[in-house]
């Protein structure tokens, strides 16, 4: 019987899965952040320890030595990105976890995770509006944003392969769809979501 406790929100850099995944965890108090590890700097409005563990890639590659990583993935510039087992192993329905990853990482969660957790695909409404808002963000090079929309067509082209897909086109509709799939999921009728 699958125990419901595991909730991922997945999409393309700059669909918006951090601002949902914010606004969800305000209304749902009982749920708990999964911080992920990387080995990225942090951005000047990031803190160690809740939006990211920031770690050495020496650190980094212990945490793939040692199995402690549910899943991780090399991505930009040789930067990895995992989430730590820790983060998620001591999720109950009662108080679920809410991951906040790329799709590479989703996927690995997905498939070892099952039934025990829903993975929702946030979809940006078009290709031309992330580039818009990965512009809007100014911390890219024209090369790497370049580099993020040809990662992200690769990464819409797999969305349907995930349990639910949210288009982020209004911000409040996004939240409350994902809300009322969260919602569903927790209550064990997931299967019809």
């Amino acid at each position: 019987m699958p125990t419901p406790r595991i909730i991922v929100l997945t999409a393309p850099s700059g669909a918006g899965k951090t601002t949902i995944a914010r606004r969800v965890l305000g209304i749902m108090s009982q749920m708990r952040f999964s911080v992920s590890a990387t080995t990225r700097d942090p951005r000047p409005n990031e803190t160690d320890g809740v939006d990211y563990h920031f770690v050495t890639r020496e650190a980094f590659e212990q945490f793939i030595e040692q199995d402690a990583l549910i899943e991780f993935e090399q991505v930009y510039d040789g930067l990895y990105y995992g989430t730590l087992r820790s983060e998620v192993n001591a999720a109950t329905p009662e108080k679920p976890v809410l991951l906040d990853i790329d799709v590479k990482g989703a996927q690995n969660v997905k498939e070892h995770f099952g039934d025990d957790a829903l993975v929702i695909f946030v979809k940006p409404p078009s290709l031309d509006a992330l580039a818009e808002r990965l512009t809007g963000r100014g911390t890219e090079s024209n090369e790497a944003l370049q580099e993020r929309l040809n990662r992200a067509r690769m990464e819409i082209s797999l969305a349907d392969d995930f349990d639910v897909v949210v288009v982020n086109d209004v911000l409040e509709h996004a939240v409350d769809e994902t809300l009322g799939h969260i919602r569903r999921f927790l209550a064990g009728s997931h299967h019809q979501v």
